[in-house]
């Protein structure tokens, strides 16, 4: 196929999508994710707003400088500042894009920018040309693009193109297009502008109205060749086009869309999982391509034509995005060999696991449920990357008691640093009492905001995962437990909250002494 029929996909997962998360990602959850997303083979991965926070630079910075294979993009408002932090993060980058935008609607320009769309051009031009200084992959956005006039969107984008920005972004900024509508704009583009041809059209279309994904592909029949998208639809409001979503249209209908994607289909199910689980975002059971019910069939009629013809009422197999079908009968007596081979086979590289650690606490699970499955495999692996090597507080012990008729009570041991604490509490349950024991090891002022427990498996030896969003002087701590034990995987969740505090107090500490520093220079 001409890769003029060629869609790009342009991974928005860790910008648009994390900055709408309750509680913002850790460092090394970044990169995690970062690594997963690379391996859907993604022709671009936009992984933050470095100007936004230093955390959000270092990030982008750490991102550019490891991941290889997909473009690395930054994302700028059209100020000077915000491209100069851009090109210094991407500076390391294998392959690097700068991505900037500013609004083009009479309604932003009115209320927000108080511009004329003259002057916003102007701005996008001077800052186009700046960005170009750090790479030649520019990227420009039109900012509620589906709101503004055709022509004077078509006299911005114009003057962007030959600024030297090499693609053109047409943002759904609220979602408010429709399919025929939002197809019409990108058509118009196409034949008004008269250096379209020197440039790529993007869309980015938000789903407001349920409609992101629609309005994509309206935008590609029309002659768009980039879609962004973020894993599982996350982002702003009601969420972004669902990069699994169009990945998989376009795979499925191509006798009436003749285009392609390089997207590795058979990541999906991991990616889309791997997301949910380090965002906190439970994904709905019947979401399209990844939902628990995607491949489920309840009717008789319809398990009837499955079992004679699995196209009967399957429009893709469950193997194309990822979903196994075969699972080895993993017991405690299975060897260090054949926990490898299995990681292998579900698609992690040795680089993503410590097989000591992983297979130890495969034998501890073993030995409680008798027997392991892939997606037990997958939460150890994941936990695992959860954790970090100078971690200040770990559990020691704990013990709680519960009785019909008189209030639950728990004793729990933390280890901070060289020391261990004991503290021992009551509750109206052995959670709450478990939490009120660690309240007073901790001495801080937390406040509970979410409190949630599933399932990670089958059966009354499942995995419990608990994962919790605590609020701390302001900010917001997302905290992961797991394990066969519901108030372990609670307290273990707390845990981990307490150490994503005591690293940021670290951070604050260094970012204190280098402005004292500097302020001291200066004088």
């Amino acid at each position: 196929m001409s890769s003029d029929n060629k869609i790009w996909i342009f991974d928005t997962t860790l910008r648009d999508g994390e900055q709408a998360l309750r509680a913002s990602l850790s460092h090394k959850q970044k990169i995690q994710l970062a690594h997963a997303i690379a391996r859907l083979n993604v022709d671009v991965m936009e992984v933050g707003f470095p100007v936004s926070s230093p955390g959000d630079f270092a990030s982008v910075q750490a991102i550019a400088q490891s991941v290889k294979g997909p473009i690395i993009c930054g994302l700028s408002r059209a100020v000077f500042a915000d491209i100069d932090a851009c090109g210094e993060a991407l500076k390391d980058a294998e392959r690097r894009r700068i991505h900037t935008f500013i609004a083009t609607s009479p309604l932003h320009l009115q209320y927000k920018l108080r511009k004329t769309l003259e002057q916003a051009t102007e701005q996008a031009v001077a800052c186009i040309q700046h960005a170009r200084r750090y790479t030649d992959d520019v990227e420009f956005s039109c900012e509620d693009a589906g709101r503004t006039p055709i022509d004077d969107l078509c006299r911005i984008v114009e003057a962007a193109i030959k600024a030297g920005a090499r693609t053109i972004n047409i943002p759904d900024t609220v979602g408010y297009t429709i399919p025929n509508e939002f197809g019409l704009i990108i058509s118009q583009l196409m034949h008004k502008v008269p250096n379209i041809d020197q440039a790529r059209i993007s869309v980015h279309c938000h789903n407001d109205l349920g409609l992101a994904v629609a309005n994509s592909i309206s935008a590609i029949q029309a002659g768009a060749r980039q879609i962004e998208c973020t894993v599982n639809g996350i982002g702003e409001r009601a969420g972004n086009c669902s990069l699994e979503e169009v990945a998989m249209i376009i795979k499925t209908r191509g006798d009436f869309l003749p285009y392609y994607t390089d997207i590795k289909t058979t990541e999906i199910y991991r990616s889309s999982h791997l997301v949910s689980q380090i965002c906190h975002m439970p994904i709905q059971p019947n979401k399209a391509i990844v939902g628990e019910n995607a491949f489920a069939h309840s009717s008789g009629i319809h398990q009837d034509g499955v079992l004679k013809a699995q196209n009967t009422y399957e429009i893709m197999s469950p193997e194309q995005v990822g979903i196994r079908t075969n699972e080895l009968n993993l017991t405690s007596r299975s060897g260090r060999a054949v926990i490898a081979h299995r990681l292998t086979e579900m698609g992690y590289s040795k680089e993503d696991y410590d097989l000591d650690q992983i297979y130890q606490a495969f034998l501890t699970l073993a030995d409680q449920k008798g027997r392991v499955f892939d997606y037990d495999l997958e939460a150890l692996v994941f936990f695992q990357n959860l954790q970090d090597d100078d971690e200040h507080y770990k559990l020691a012990f704990l013990s709680s008691s519960t009785h019909t008729g008189h209030v639950a009570s728990a004793t729990v041991g933390l280890t901070a640093g060289e020391e261990t604490f004991t503290e021992a509490a009551t509750g109206n349950g052995p959670v709450e009492a478990a939490f009120q024991a660690i309240h007073r090891i901790a001495k801080l002022d937390l406040k509970m905001v979410d409190y949630n427990l599933q399932a990670k498996g089958e059966g009354e030896n499942a995995l419990g995962q608990v994962d919790i969003i605590i609020e701390y002087q302001g900010r917001r701590y997302h905290g992961a437990g797991l394990a066969t034990d519901i108030v372990r995987s609670s307290v273990l969740a707390y845990v981990h909250v307490l150490n994503l505090i005591e690293r940021s107090k670290r951070i604050d500490a260094v970012k204190l002494a280098r402005k004292n520093a500097d302020s001291a220079i200066e004088k």
